[in-house]
C-alpha cells in the first residue's frame, strides 16, 4: 500500500473535519469525491482499500475504462463531473452513478433518452458562478428553469447544484451565489439538497457555505502522471 497516498488521505480527511466543525456541520452530511483524473485503476483499488467510496471522472473514457477494470467492485460509486456532451451520454449513462454536469435541457435529454433500463441517474444541475458564457453551467437565473425541467424526466433523479468557483473571485462569495442557486432548485424539487462544490484549493470555502460534495483529486492522488 502507498503510504504516502495514504497520508495524504487522512490529512484531507482532517482539514473537512476541522473545517466541518468550524462551521457547525455534521461530518455525516459531506461526502468526500476523491478525483482520479489521468490516474491508473490501480490507484482507484488502492483509494478502494483505504475506505474511499466515492471517485470522479472528468472525461467519458476514462470513466468507461476505469469502471469496466473494477467491475468486481461493485459498491464504488463513480461521479461524472466533466463537461457532459449529447454526442457521449450512452456512455455516461452507462458508466455514471451520478452526472454533476447537467447545465442544458438538451444533456438532460439525451441522458433520459439513454436511459436503456438502467436505475435512475442521479443528476446536478451545473451552474456557471463567472460572467463568461463559454464556461460551463446554465446562468444563475436559468438554473430553476432547468431544473424544472429535469424534473420532468422520469428516468433522472435531481440531486441539487454544481458550480467551480472562478479563478479571480473570493470562493466564498461564489458559493454564497452557488447556495442562491440551490434555494431556487429546492423550490422545484424539495430534497434535492446536494451542493457540488469545492475542490483542492477551495474546499473549507465550500463547507462553510453549505457543500455537501466535496471533488478532491491532487490533494490525495498527488500530482497527475504525465500522458502519453
Amino acid at each position: 500500500m502507498d503510504t504516502a497516498l495514504a497520508d495524504r488521505l487522512a490529512a484531507v480527511d482532517e482539514r473537512i473535519q476541522d473545517a466541518a466543525r468550524a462551521a457547525g456541520r455534521d461530518l455525516a452530511g459531506i461526502t468526500r469525491i476523491v478525483v482520479t483524473k489521468f490516474h491508473p485503476a490501480s490507484l482507484v483499488s488502492d483509494l478502494y482499500a483505504l475506505g474511499v467510496r466515492h471517485v470522479g471522472e472528468n472525461r467519458q473514457q476514462e470513466l468507461t475504462a476505469k469502471r469496466a477494470e473494477l467491475v468486481g467492485i461493485p459498491d464504488l460509486v463513480w461521479h461524472f463531473i466533466g463537461q457532459a456532451q449529447t454526442n457521449k451520454a450512452r456512455a455516461v449513462r452507462a458508466a455514471a452513478d451520478a452526472v454533476h454536469s447537467v447545465d442544458r435541457s438538451r444533456i438532460a435529454d439525451a441522458l433520459h433518452g439513454a436511459a436503456d433500463g438502467h436505475a435512475a441517474l442521479d443528476v446536478l444541475v451545473q451552474v456557471n458562478l463567472t460572467d463568461d458564457p463559454g464556461r460551463g453551467g446554465v446562468a444563475p437565473d436559468g438554473a430553476e428553469r432547468l431544473a424544472a425541467h429535469v424534473a420532468e424526466l422520469s428516468s433522472l433523479r435531481l440531486r441539487g447544484v454544481m458550480a467551480v468557483a472562478p479563478l479571480d473571485e473570493e470562493p466564498a462569495r461564489a458559493f454564497e451565489r452557488l447556495r442562491r442557486s440551490a434555494d431556487a432548485v429546492r423550490s422545484v424539487v424539495p430534497d434535492a439538497g446536494w451542493i457540488s462544490a469545492g475542490m483542492t484549493g477551495d474546499f473549507p470555502e465550500a463547507i462553510a457555505m453549505g457543500a455537501t460534495h466535496l471533488r478532491i483529486g491532487s490533494a490525495i492522488t498527488g500530482p497527475r502522471p504525465p500522458r502519453d
